[in-house]
């Protein structure tokens, strides 16, 4: 199975239909404080045309309820990647979406495990950091992501088109995201580094099936 690739903070209606036509699975958008930080109204421009199987997902942190739905419902979006300290309860009250919920590791959050709801969609791996709701571009030590092998999560923190097949063919995520390692500028993604990137991607993706079948 190929490896999902999330472009996330895209701000520009060019990154979007880059990151698109580059390979891109799920392109993401960020509704909470941050550099890339996009209104509604500007997700609706820059996402015209889109292919179908290309999902939109929604970054929150902490937002109220009735504020994550009015946008989920005017964006169209597929899914909601929920970063903040959301619990199960409010979880429960965003049934009717498919959900990401963000686990930060390292630090003292790194054994902090948040349980499944069954509108789960996968799991995102990002680095902890003191009092910021991302991973700050950092990423941490990969090992920590050991106990989720064989479970639907995305690799996230300080993935770099240098640092992402490696970390493909030693953890084996069902997805990565990567949002500053292939900017030119918060919220200004490059060209080159796009290509690059879903290229390591896929390089990742031919070694590990060879050596599955070396296995075999």
């Amino acid at each position: 199975m190929s490896t999902k690739i999330k472009i996330c903070g895209l701000t520009r209606s060019e990154d979007v239909q880059l990151a698109a036509g580059s390979g891109a699975d799920l392109l993401g958008f960020v509704f909470a404080r941050s550099p890339r930080r996009v209104t509604p109204e500007k997700v609706v421009q820059i996402c015209q045309d889109l292919p179908e199987q290309v999902l939109k997902v929604g970054v929150f942190v902490d937002a109220p309820l009735a504020e994550i739905k009015e946008i989920a419902a005017f964006c169209h979006l597929d899914l909601l990647q929920l970063h903040g300290s959301e619990d199960d309860v409010y979880c429960r009250a965003l049934s009717e979406f498919s959900l990401i919920r963000v686990l930060r590791l390292g630090g003292k959050l790194q054994f902090v495990v948040k349980p499944a709801n069954e509108n789960l969609w996968a799991t995102l791996l990002d680095t902890w950091l003191p009092d910021q709701a991302g991973g700050g571009g950092r990423v941490f030590d990969w090992q920590l992501a050991e106990p989720f092998a064989g479970s639907r999560f995305l690799l996230a923190g300080g993935l770099t088109p240098d640092n992402v097949k490696t970390a493909i063919t030693q953890i084996r995520p069902f997805g990565v995201d990567v949002s500053s390692g292939v900017e030119a500028a918060p919220g200004i993604k490059d060209r080159e580094k796009i290509a690059r990137f879903i290229n390591a991607v896929k390089e990742a993706d031919k070694l590990n099936i060879s050596i599955t079948e070396q296995v075999k």
